[in-house]
């Protein structure tokens, strides 16, 4: 099956789900449906999605399924939260400035500061 579309090709307005229908009975149904915020989300991030659900949000269980370094799994985090139409962090602003958050992502990332010393700093409880 293909994803379901959420924009017009043609003028690029929102794309509205009119009839579902069951392969199995062929009951059809109509009327007007919104596939909500999920449905813009691509292949790959419904997986990370899963994955993320799968492991309760723990962010180190999601790099052990994957395989991928704390900043890997916050950034295809971003990403999606970015296609939901959110922006990521946007209420979070703790007092530290976008270097220090990418100093610190960058120490987890070489191993000089574990999973947990680095999200006790990035939630701002020790400087």
């Amino acid at each position: 099956m293909n994803p379901v579309l959420t924009q017009c090709p043609v003028c690029k307005d929102e794309l509205v789900i009119t009839r579902l229908e069951c392969t199995s009975c062929n009951t059809s149904i109509e009327g007007r449906f919104y596939a909500g915020a999920f449905a813009n989300l691509s292949k790959k991030q419904m997986e990370f999605i899963e994955v993320f659900v799968r492991c309760e949000g723990k962010i180190t269980r999601v790099e052990s399924e994957l395989n991928l370094s704390y900043p890997t799994i916050r950034n295809r985090l971003h990403e999606v939260i970015r296609a939901m139409g959110y922006e990521p962090g946007k209420e979070e602003n703790l007092g530290l400035d976008e270097e220090k958050r990418r100093s610190i992502l960058d120490d987890l990332d070489a191993g000089r500061i574990s999973a947990e010393d680095a999200m006790r700093i990035l939630n701002g409880e020790e400087n």
